[in-house]
């Protein structure tokens, strides 16, 4: 059994990323499921969010910094060009997806339909619609940064970990489904990358209630 554990719930986009990342690599490691601000992850990261590493001794919080660790630590592909410049378009990706994209539109979408707050559970149709044309236009300009294939080169990177996890949730959805396959690049390129062994074998299990919420949409 492997000495590197990763802790968080399986459906969280960053807990799947570093499982990605860690598949790409081929490091054995056990998942040990935990929700945010739990015990076992508080004890780790100073404000309880997920995912958390254990590898023997160490502990680490953050999925960047995780990824960072497993890169370097493990032998196999590196996720990181070694090329300056794919280098930096890989780490810019990453900062663009974290810090615009995926707060500013993708996650409270998706918050809408799996955590609405409704009476009834119902998905937030107020919240959704007022996400909506901030979330064309962060997939209108994925949409033509995957033209060639990935995000950063010709290869698969750590920026396409990040991205895809919250692709694949968006593609279970009415409106960012139709969004992505109206695009020219953006719908062949999830297609694709969702049958990669490092996502299709961590493909986490469905959020609670996510198909009778999509459908009630």
């Amino acid at each position: 059994m492997s000495d590197l554990q990763i802790i968080g719930a399986p459906q969280s986009n960053f807990v799947w990323t570093t499982r990605i990342v860690l598949t790409e690599k081929g490091v054995d490691y056990t998942l040990a499921e935990a929700r945010p601000h739990t015990p076992e992850v508080d004890a780790i990261h100073p404000f309880g969010k997920i995912p958390v590493m254990r590898h023997g001794g160490f502990t680490l919080c953050e999925s960047r910094a995780i990824c960072a660790y497993v890169d370097r630590v493990f032998d196999g592909p590196s996720l990181m060009p070694t090329e300056p410049r794919r280098a930096a378009q890989t780490e810019q990706w990453i900062s663009l997806f974290m810090t615009t994209i995926d707060p500013g539109s993708i996650r409270p979408y998706l918050g809408a339909y799996f955590f609405p707050g409704t009476p009834d559970g119902s998905p937030d149709r107020p919240r959704i619609e007022q996400t909506l044309p901030h979330l064309e236009r962060h997939l209108a300009v994925l949409d033509g940064a995957v033209a060639s294939g990935h995000l950063a080169g010709d290869a698969f990177t750590l920026a396409d970990a990040y991205v895809i996890p919250m692709l694949y949730y968006l593609g279970k959805m009415p409106e960012s489904s139709a969004m992505m396959a109206s695009g020219k690049a953006l719908g062949g390129y999830v297609a694709r990358h969702v049958t990669r062994r490092s996502v299709r074998d961590t493909v986490p299990p469905p959020m609670p209630g996510q198909q009778a919420k999509a459908a009630a949409a």
